[in-house]
C-alpha cells in the first residue's frame, strides 16, 4: 500500500513508519521540526495547521491510506483543526483515513467505556480530541477513529522516561495512584492501526491494552523491568488532591475491536513482564 503517516516523527508515528517500511509498503511520514531516521521512508515537512499545505502534500503523494497521529496536548489548532485539515485533504483525493484519538475524550464518570459511548470531555485536550472525532466522522464517514490510551515502548516513551527520572532523583513529582488507564505497547498499537487501515471497517474502535493500571502501578512495572528500585525511590500521590484538569479513571473496553484484529492488545502486566 501507499501510506502517509501524518505526525510520523512522534513516538507512535515512528513505530508506524518502521512497521510500514518492514512490511514493504511505500511510505511517507510528515514531521514538523525534525525528520526521522527510518530507512525506506520519505520524510516530508508539514504543519497540519496550514490547510493549503496539507492539501498540497496529500494531493501530491496521493496515498491509499492516511494515518493521522499528529497532536499537541496544549494546542487546539494542531489537535482539532489539524485533524479537520487532514480529513478534508483525504476527502479530495480518496483513500482510507485512520484517525488516532484518545481516551481523554471521556470524563471518567462511567469508568468503563466501549465504542458506543459518546465523548464527554472535561479537559481542553479531551475537548480538542472530541471535536476532531466529530469533524473527521462528518468529512470522511468511512474513516476509522481509533481511541487509545497511554502508549508504552521499550524504554523510550515519555512515561518511561519520566519513571526513570523520578526513580533516579533526576526529576521531582509523583506518579498518581488514582489515575487509571489501559496502557498499550506501541508495537501492538501500530500493528492494530495498520490492520484497521487494510480492512473495510469504519467508525470508532478502541485500541488499548487489556489491563487497567494506575500511573503509579505502571511506573512500578516499568521500574522493575528496568532494574530500578521502585519500592524506595518511586514517589506516589493522588491526582484528586491536585487541580490538574482531566479524568481520573478511564478504562477503554476493546472487546469489539479485539475480535476484529489478529494483533493481540496485550496488557501492561504482560508486556512489562509481570503476567
Amino acid at each position: 500500500m501507499r501510506i502517509l503517516i501524518v505526525g510520523g516523527s512522534g513516538f507512535l508515528g515512528r513505530e508506524l513508519a518502521r512497521q510500514c517500511s518492514l512490511g514493504g509498503h511505500e511510505v511517507a511520514a510528515t514531521y514538523l521540526t525534525r525528520p526521522g531516521e527510518i530507512a525506506g521512508v520519505e520524510w516530508l515537512p508539514l504543519d497540519v495547521r496550514r490547510r493549503e499545505d496539507v492539501e498540497v502534500l496529500v494531493g501530491a503523494f496521493r496515498p491509499e491510506v492516511v494515518i493521522n497521529a499528529a497532536y499537541r496536548q496544549a494546542d487546539w489548532t494542531t489537535t482539532a483543526i489539524g485533524a479537520v485539515n487532514v480529513a478534508l485533504a483525504v476527502s479530495m483525493v480518496g483513500g482510507r483515513l485512520v484517525h488516532v484519538s484518545s481516551d481523554a475524550v471521556f470524563s471518567g464518570a462511567a469508568i468503563r467505556y466501549d465504542e458506543t459511548c459518546l465523548p464527554d470531555p472535561i479537559s481542553p485536550y479531551g475537548a480538542a480530541k472530541a471535536a476532531a472525532e466529530t469533524a473527521v466522522s462528518a468529512v470522511v464517514p468511512a474513516a476509522v477513529i481509533a481511541r487509545t490510551s497511554l502508549i508504552i515502548g521499550d524504554g523510550d516513551s515519555p512515561h518511561e522516561v519520566l519513571v526513570h527520572a523520578l526513580a533516579t532523583g533526576r526529576a521531582g513529582g509523583v506518579l498518581f495512584t488514582d489515575d487509571v488507564r489501559c496502557p498499550v505497547h506501541v508495537r501492538d498499537l501500530a500493528a492494530a492501526l495498520l490492520e484497521l487501515a487494510a480492512a473495510e471497517y469504519r467508525g470508532v474502535h478502541h485500541v488499548a491494552g487489556a489491563d487497567a493500571v494506575s500511573r503509579y502501578e505502571l511506573g512500578v512495572l516499568i521500574a522493575r523491568r528496568d532494574g530500578l528500585d521502585a519500592d524506595h525511590h518511586l514517589p506516589s500521590g493522588r491526582r484528586a488532591d491536585t487541580k490538574l484538569p482531566g479524568p481520573l479513571d478511564v478504562r477503554l473496553d476493546c472487546a469489539m475491536t479485539q475480535r476484529r484484529l489478529h494483533t493481540e492488545l496485550r496488557g501492561a502486566r504482560q508486556f512489562l513482564g509481570d503476567g
